[in-house]
């Protein structure tokens, strides 16, 4: 009980609820946006056919893949920036972004020229024939409109990282907005457009991003931001913080294409099990995006305010920041955890396409066993995602990356031999994952009360 008695006492306190919510409400919003976006793409794809919601899943989730390498290096500009904001050097703020739009120019022709190769993973891990043709579609359009999805991200963790979290929140609603409306009128062909099926929602995702970008790059070179942060002489490489952003980035880079690669054979382990294992994965996922995406939002806004009181060089208030960060998030996750107990039907048969699928009557049941299962890590994941922001904000990139990437690909063979060498239902499969990962979050656990991370110098 102490530590939630600790919440009043702190609130105020710098470090406590209070700031943390300041930037942390804005970031909810945002990733509760990105997790909308996907979440609907699905959902509209559901209506027409599982085959298209299921390549959907597959598709994004590869693209991921790809990309994420660049994603999460240029992510540490959150932390960075955050660093030389609370040393009150902001001009370095702005050279620290520039150095991650350069690396975020250079990634996109890599990601657009890596994508064809993904036609033989999918052949390789047995994608029903199904949904393949829908999957390498989805996949190609999302591809090449990659610059926008990545270019928002680099613009929005600047700003995450001095603190205006707001601009964040209104491109990402911008985005948002922008993906749902064309869903509707793209995949089921209104307002004159013809139905477009899974190409419309990549087009819708794009679109969205590029609306994102614009909004984002009109507020970076405007006015304020200008004069505050020396943004016209910004424009121009700098070694030193680009190394510092390569060596502290490349582990969380390299942590997100090595977690998300298991996860995107997770998923296609699931899926070579049949349309019915497809289907009803496919849907559990959805409804564990929707529960994890908030949290991000508060991951970010504890590796900020803990990056910025590194920066200051005060610890303390730094740690304050990251319980303030699991305190909120077990709030949040109490609702999911009554939704994913209580609510299961419901959630499932939002799904139901348009006509009726005897695919989706066998799955749904499957679906249903599987959302329950994953109440049981929903509390937890809240103490993870704060836990693991505190360490990025601090610089302790290179433990999060080697103890991450070893778990996921643990759970890559766990699952292998429970569906395809002991031949176990996929829900007794998903039950070992979400075991074994329980027992993985104690590992970062440790690692921040051992508090070796306090003592961290990112910046000089």
């Amino acid at each position: 009980m102490k530590f939630f008695t600790d919440y009043f006492k702190s609130y105020h306190k710098p470090g406590g609820i209070k700031e943390l919510l300041i930037l942390a409400f804005p970031m909810i919003i945002s990733t509760a946006c990105d997790g909308i976006m996907t979440f609907t793409d699905r959902l509209f794809l559901a209506r027409i056919g599982v085959e298209q919601m299921n390549a959907a899943m597959g598709g994004g989730v590869t693209l991921q893949v790809i990309m994420f390498f660049f994603v999460g290096l240029t992510g540490y500009t959150t932390a960075l920036t955050a660093q030389y904001f609370g040393a009150g050097k902001y001009a370095k703020s702005t050279r620290a972004a520039f150095q991650a739009i350069l690396v975020t120019i250079i990634a996109w022709p890599i990601v657009f020229g890596i994508s064809p190769l993904a036609k033989l993973y999918f052949q390789f891990m047995n994608i029903p024939a199904s949904q393949m043709a829908y999957q390498i579609e989805y996949l190609n359009i999302l591809a090449l409109g990659s610059l926008f999805g990545m270019m928002r991200y680099t613009l929005g963790c600047y700003f995450t990282g001095i603190g205006r979290t707001g601009i964040v929140m209104v491109a990402t609603l911008a985005a948002m907005l922008v993906n749902v409306v064309l869903d509707y009128i793209l995949i089921f062909g209104k307002l004159g457009f013809a139905p477009l099926g899974i190409r419309g929602a990549a087009i819708a995702t794009i679109t969205g991003s590029f609306v994102s970008v614009i909004i984002l790059s009109v507020i970076y070179l405007g006015h304020t931001n200008r004069e505050q942060f020396k943004v016209m002489k910004s424009f121009r490489f700098d070694y030193p913080i680009m190394k510092k952003l390569l060596y502290y980035g490349y582990p969380a880079g390299l942590e997100m294409f090595l977690n998300f690669l298991a996860f995107s054979t997770m998923v296609s382990l699931f899926h070579s099990r049949g349309e019915v294992a497809a289907t009803a994965s496919t849907i559990m996922f959805n409804w564990d995006l929707v529960s994890f995406i908030p949290l991000l939002g508060i991951e970010i806004a504890v590796t900020s305010l803990v990056g910025r009181y590194m920066g200051a060089g005060k610890p303390d208030y730094a740690q304050r920041a990251a319980y303030s960060g699991i305190r909120i998030g077990i709030f949040y996750s109490v609702i999911i955890l009554a939704l994913f107990l209580f609510a299961t039907p419901m959630l499932v048969n939002l799904f139901h396409p348009t006509e009726a699928s005897s695919v989706f009557v066998s799955a749904a049941p499957i679906a249903i066993n599987m959302i329950r299962i994953a109440a049981l890590y929903v509390l937890v994941e809240a103490v993870l995602i704060a836990v693991v922001g505190a360490l990025r904000g601090a610089g302790d990139t290179h433990f999060t990356m080697v103890a991450s990437v070893t778990a996921h690909w643990l759970f890559v063979p766990i699952l292998y031999v429970s569906l395809n060498v002991l031949n176990l239902s996929i829900e007794l499969g998903w039950f070992l994952l979400v075991i074994f990962f329980l027992a993985f979050t104690a590992v970062f656990i440790k690692r921040f009360r051992s508090g070796k991370w306090k003592n961290i110098k990112v910046i000089g």
